[in-house]
């Protein structure tokens, strides 16, 4: 008889429960979460197993990494949907959720996350500690610009470069306590500074070296930040049978409502699926609309939504169509035509690559 394990994973100790095909419990454990004691917990049932359990998150995806090789049916499961699925119980604990996810595998009610690869991994690492520098940085001198107010003090329009001489020029004068105060702001400014310059830099040659990612820069709007979230948040582009359906999983798509006899309406998007892919593509529609001066067909489109709706409007619309105009770019390993337009999910026409 087939068994299902499920793993609750912590950031010591993981709960393992093992169930058989009627749903009865075989075992119970808990162990230290390494890969080396999950693999000996089982290892007496290692042939009968048919699908390991584990919840989409850091030492998920770990786990996922280590124990895969070893032969063990690694299962990541959707956050979101085991949270509601394990939220029927009426206990919260280790043991029940651990329960709780082995009866998930045996009755087959889960989805299943993609696991990017490492070196895809590594990527969304550096655009995330990018995306927190730079973060980080805007607080910072928001935060300098505000105490500098409070003593009549304006910084001003000032570029980020010569941020920090205007604002020792205005202390230049000041009480000796209050410009060490500034002082010491400015250094911890400079240091985040210089990392997230360290940081952009490594991802522009990234983005220099990938044939893909220069690609999808033909498009107007889409900068090396967009093309490499893009890429990062995709992976494998086959995992898409069409490639409209890539906006709906990056939460582009409006949410529906219908339930009995009540008014089917359709919501606001969805907002699922990785939120830095999401982002890149609005800031990406953003600029096609609001910045690129180029006439392209998919511009024209947006520009239209705006004007019988609202800019915002559009803005969500162009970045749906440009998630699946960098998907099929991909596929066909195609550029950019400026004659895209609002049938281009339907009627592909791409350019071939010079």
């Amino acid at each position: 008889m087939k068994l299902y394990v499920g793993l609750d994973v912590g950031l010591e100790e993981t709960s393992i429960c093992i169930v058989d095909g009627e749903g009865l419990t075989v075992r119970e454990v808990k162990v230290s979460t390494e890969p080396e004691a999950i693999r000996s917990a089982v290892e007496g049932c290692a042939d009968r197993l048919d699908r390991v359990g584990v919840e989409a998150s850091s030492l998920g995806i770990w786990l996922y990494r280590e124990l895969q090789p070893a032969g063990l049916p690694m299962i990541v499961v959707e956050a979101r949907h085991m949270r509601v699925s394990l939220s029927t119980m009426r206990n919260k604990t280790d043991r029940n959720d651990a329960r709780g996810i082995a009866q998930m595998m045996r009755l087959g009610w889960y989805r299943a996350v993609h696991v990017k690869n490492i070196e895809m991994q590594k990527m969304r690492s550096l655009l995330a500690n990018r995306k927190l520098l730079k973060r980080k940085l805007i607080d910072l001198e928001n935060h300098i610009r505000g105490t500098l107010r409070a003593y009549g003090l304006m910084v001003g329009a000032v570029g980020r470069g010569g941020y920090e001489a205007r604002v020792r020029e205005l202390i230049e004068h000041s009480d000796p306590v209050f410009s060490m105060m500034i002082e010491s702001m400015l250094d911890v400014r400079r240091a985040i500074f210089e990392g997230y310059e360290r940081l952009h830099k490594v991802l522009l040659q990234v983005v220099q070296h990938d044939a893909i990612c220069r690609r999808l820069m033909t498009v107007p709007g889409v900068g090396p930040v967009a093309a490499l979230s893009f890429k990062v948040g995709v992976d494998d582009p086959l995992r898409f049978a069409r490639s409209r359906t890539v906006g709906a999983h990056f939460g582009l798509t409006p949410r529906r409502h219908q339930s009995g006899t009540s008014i089917d309406y359709e919501g606001r998007i969805t907002k699922q699926g990785d939120v830095a892919v999401r982002e890149a593509l609005c800031e990406a529609a953003a600029s096609l609309l609001l910045r690129v001066r180029k006439w392209s067909a998919l511009r024209a489109w947006g520009l239209r939504i705006a004007k019988r709706s609202s800019m915002l409007c559009a803005i969500v619309a162009v970045a749906r169509k440009l998630a699946s105009i960098l998907h099929r770019m991909w596929i066909n390993q195609t550029d950019f035509h400026v004659g895209f337009g609002a049938k281009v999910t339907q009627r592909l026409r791409l350019r071939p690559a010079q």
